[in-house]
């Protein structure tokens, strides 16, 4: 019997939408950014729209961009107002209204933003703003303050300073770089952008945040992956929250990128009513994961203005993870994140297995609700002898003992600066 393909086999409206469009122009990512559909006009002349669209459209015209590519728009069902595509590209009348505790910024990001680019919340780490624009406008977007507006793309001054800053703050080792969707700078502008960060010599690797490969997959060249695998250890984060979402063109897309040697991961957001279930996250994962994508994250909706429509009880997001834990492999199930409102940082929640704990012996529970004892070792000392020895050698400059260079550059924290008093 033949696998499963990685892609939905739901087939796309393009040539309905799109008759006189070649197959060339269709496939050119340029084309798709020109052909954004951006009014009211243009959207009704190509789907029948709600009325709860018509007044969703109206109540967020102001306050948030509209705007999807021809090839994200072809995906959409017609017929039902809860397609996913739909509910994600497509505002209806509960967005206009601001919920109780929902937040403009609801990730503190501009209180930790000492350059117009760095959002600076972690120690070592930081989130480097390249652009404001997007090739679908998502409306569950958290930056939406930013994808709002109209900045553009990061200029020189504002990456000269970003630089300037990393160089400053050499415990800075990871950069992600997101927006907006980075992956819409043109290939000259990325590769610029991508040089400057890896001047700096203590950042280690860059994550590259997008939706491109979901949104607008045709901008994923040959000459994209080999630029970007040219600035290994690179990671692309890409954002798939439905299954349909995992078209033949979406599945080439991140399939040119693993096949050029950059990696791919999958961060998914828990948007209720369009993927709150635990048998369409498994399938999605499980497409993901024949496609060499990792599933990451599941992140619960965070709380911005508007958002309140998406969010999910904490609970169901628990459920989820417990639906799919011991019927399927680990590497299909992501973490659960709850980015904490204000600027808390991420956190991570599970299904609680523990029963009882003892002096003794833990007791668990499994995924059937058996219950099974662990026992506590007698010994309890957990210090690791040969720990000083070891970094007091790779630390070693270049030259002294024979160590790396990359062994030198490693930045790893002084044994008394790490907390030991983090509570299980």
């Amino acid at each position: 019997m033949p696998r499963p393909s990685p892609a939905c086999g739901i087939p796309s409206r393009r040539h309905a939408l799109y008759p006189g469009v070649s197959d060339a122009e269709w496939g050119d990512w340029r084309w798709q950014a020109r052909h954004m559909v951006e009014t009211v006009d243009e959207l009704s002349r190509r789907l029948p729209l709600t009325p709860d669209e018509l007044r969703g459209l109206e109540s967020t015209r102001r306050k948030f961009r509209l705007g999807i590519t021809p090839y994200y728009l072809a995906l959409i069902d017609p017929e039902h107002p809860f397609c996913p595509i739909r509910r994600q590209a497509i505002p209806v009348e509960a967005e206009g209204v601001v919920g109780e505790g929902e937040l403009e910024d609801p990730l503190g990001e501009e209180k930790t933003r000492p350059t117009p680019a760095i959002v600076h919340k972690y120690p070592d780490r930081v989130l480097l703003l390249a652009t404001d624009r997007c090739s679908v406008y998502c409306r569950h977007c958290t930056r939406r303050r930013l994808t709002g507006a109209d900045s553009g793309e990061l200029n020189r001054t504002a990456l000269r300073e970003a630089v300037a800053y990393l160089r400053a703050h050499p415990a800075v080792r990871d950069v992600l770089v997101s927006g907006g969707d980075p992956l819409l700078l043109s290939d000259d502008r990325l590769e610029e952008l991508l040089a400057d960060l890896t001047s700096v010599p203590t950042v280690e690797m860059i994550r590259i945040g997008s939706r491109v490969p979901v949104t607008c997959p045709q901008r994923v060249t040959p000459a994209l992956a080999k630029l970007l695998r040219a600035f290994a250890p690179l990671y692309v984060i890409t954002h798939f929250n439905h299954p349909r979402e995992l078209t033949p063109e979406a599945a080439a897309a991140v399939e040119t990128l693993v096949d050029a040697g950059v990696p791919v991961e999958n961060q998914s957001v828990l948007l209720r009513r369009v993927n709150s279930s635990a048998r369409l996250l498994l399938d999605l994962n499980h497409r993901l994961l024949r496609l060499r994508v990792r599933p990451y994250y599941l992140h619960q909706c965070d709380v911005a203005e508007g958002l309140e429509q998406f969010r999910t009880p904490l609970s169901q997001g628990i459920a989820i993870l417990e639906q799919m834990r011991g019927h399927t492999s680990g590497l299909a199930v992501p973490h659960f994140a709850v980015d904490l409102p204000g600027g808390g940082g991420k956190v991570t929640l599970q299904p609680d297995y523990v029963v009882e704990r003892a002096e003794r012996a833990w007791t668990f529970r499994s995924y059937k609700g058996e219950r099974y004892a662990y026992p506590e070792p007698r010994e309890q000392d957990c210090d690791c002898p040969w720990e000083a020895t070891y970094f007091a050698r790779a630390l070693q400059k270049p030259g002294a003992g024979g160590e790396s260079a990359h062994g030198a550059a490693m930045k790893v924290p002084a044994r008394e600066s790490v907390p030991l008093n983090v509570k299980v």
